[in-house]
């Protein structure tokens, strides 16, 4: 009897669970850990359970192993609750839901996790910010595992050329949560056959993080000294001009400087440093209207507001982006597509001839607006879905040659439609901001409505319009400030305007009572 229950303890049954989506190579990862698992004298068995979709949920691949005794286990298909020894989660949120679903259990389960985040479809669909909070999720898996490894694991994988899966692994192996060597961890990739050697270098970081051979990475830079030293490269008189301009944003109070600064490069790179000038120009009045006392609030809010409206996209612009370079090497990267290999890149267009009029000469555009019959006429030619192929001469030619036209912006009718519009915004948010400061601030934020391109912008004015509609009945209320702030998040929060309507209604009844 003794015998028999020294052979159980020996075959005692480790759970580990990987959860990662399309992409990610989890079903690699699986392998490897299969593998490592048998190189060094266990029996495993793994499987795997695909999620709904991609970011709807996560593949489950489930791994079971334990010592060969020369007795065969039983092992299970899939994990179970409060039963997991290692749980592996490709992406934070996936972590966060593997400690909502039970997973993960402060008595015995080790937590892996990398750091980075990808947004899901829930997150990306929230007309204003969908984001969830990081580091809740980080306290919470905390508290939830008996340790908790968690470190920017993609970012390894992506400086060593590698996949997330190499540098996951890693973490494992330098975490010791399994009584194997790193040297057969490392065996097994080189077994693999396929990119060993930015395998094994994205698995040697990840192992120095996870034991805590490497120090973590430095931390950011501090707000007063953001972008100050960004190089430039560029003629002299330009290169001048600009420090000059970060020289002279840099120089604001710290709570403004990391804006501003993040706002200029944003204005200057959208158009040119006249126009960073006119941005800083305008951050300045609000500057005026502030002080510390109310931590510079107002002209904070003004730095970041301000250079969005100033950076509207525009054919111009959408143009611009399209034809750089970054953005074909950002492709090829998320591909997973070499340098040797040929890219096919379709961009799908549908102008309409509120865009087309908007890219003409001031007077040109507003002659044909003011003229249905012919605007109908012109739109019934271009108003269809068109598909260009910046993989060829033609396309990318097109689109480059429409981008060229930014010297010549200033003189088009949308960039003189969005100036007025932005003058008078930003002008009633600092006026009001003079008697109420806080209503002031809330003015500025209401920015954040207005946002994408072609319909969408013009909805998201309609959704601007409508809630500063409510400001005549708010002004001169000591919560005004407050009430302002609840009509923006319900217009964010509700894309059909059903909340912002019901607030509205709301806001009506104040006035009544």
């Amino acid at each position: 009897m003794a015998t028999r229950s020294k052979k159980q303890s020996d075959q005692k049954i480790t759970k580990l669970a990987v959860l990662a989506v399309g992409g990610q190579g989890g079903g690699v990862l699986t392998n490897w850990i299969t593998d490592v698992a048998e190189r060094n004298g266990y029996l495993a068995q793994s499987t795997s359970v695909a999620g709904v979709a991609q970011r709807t949920g996560a593949t489950i691949y489930y791994v079971e192993m334990c010592p060969d005794t020369g007795r065969r286990p039983v092992f299970a298909l899939s994990p179970a609750q409060g039963d997991v020894d290692i749980l592996i989660a490709a992406e934070l949120m996936e972590a966060g839901r593997a400690v909502m679903r039970g997973f993960v259990t402060p008595d015995r389960t080790t937590l892996i996790a990398s750091a980075h985040r990808i947004a899901a479809v829930s997150e990306k669909i929230e007309p204003g910010d969908g984001r969830a909070d990081g580091p809740t999720v980080h306290e919470n898996a905390r508290q939830a595992a008996s340790r908790y490894v968690a470190f920017d694991m993609e970012k390894i994988a992506v400086e060593a050329g590698s996949m997330i899966s190499a540098s996951l692994f890693g973490a494992l192996a330098g975490s010791g949560a399994l009584p194997f060597a790193r040297e057969s961890y490392e065996e097994t990739i080189r077994a693999s056959g396929r990119g060993v050697k930015a395998s094994l270098a994205a698995f040697g970081m990840a192992y120095d993080r996870a034991t805590g051979v490497a120090a973590p990475d430095a931390a950011e830079p501090a707000a007063g000294s953001a972008g100050k030293d960004v190089s430039v490269r560029g003629p002299d008189r330009l290169v001048a001009e600009w420090r000059r301009l970060a020289g002279r944003a840099g120089a604001y109070p710290e709570p403004v400087a990391a804006m501003a600064l993040a706002g200029l490069r944003k204005v200057v790179d959208y158009q040119d440093l006249a126009y960073g000038a006119d941005y800083l120009d305008r951050v300045d009045e609000a500057l005026a209207l502030d002080d510390a006392g109310r931590g510079h609030a107002l002209s904070t809010a003004a730095a970041k507001h301000v250079a969005n409206a100033m950076c509207y996209d525009d054919i111009l612009r959408v143009a611009d982006l399209k034809t750089r370079t970054a953005r074909e090497a950002r492709i090829r990267r998320e591909m997973s597509v070499g340098d040797s290999n040929v890219l096919q890149v379709t961009e799908y267009f549908h102008p309409r001839i509120e865009e087309v009029c908007g890219t003409l000469p001031a007077g040109l555009g507003r002659f044909i607006e003011s003229r249905p019959g012919l605007a109908k006429w012109i739109d019934r030619r271009i108003n269809r879905g068109r598909r260009i192929r910046t993989d060829s001469l033609t396309g990318f030619g097109a689109l480059w040659v429409i981008g060229t036209l930014r010297p010549w912006r200033r003189g088009l009718l949308r960039h003189q439609v969005e100036t007025a519009h932005l003058q008078r915004w930003y002008a009633l948010a600092l006026d009001t901001a003079r008697r109420d400061y806080a209503l002031g601030v809330e003015i500025l934020n209401c920015r954040r409505l207005i946002k994408g391109y072609s319909d969408t912008h013009m909805r998201a004015h309609s959704k601007f319009d409508r809630v500063l509609s409510g400001l005549p009945l708010l002004e001169g209320r000591a919560d005004a400030a407050d009430w302002l702030r609840r009509l923006r998040e319900a217009a964010l929060k509700d894309e059909k305007g059903d909340m912002l309507d019901g607030a509205l209604k709301t806001v009506a009844t104040l006035e009544a009572a």
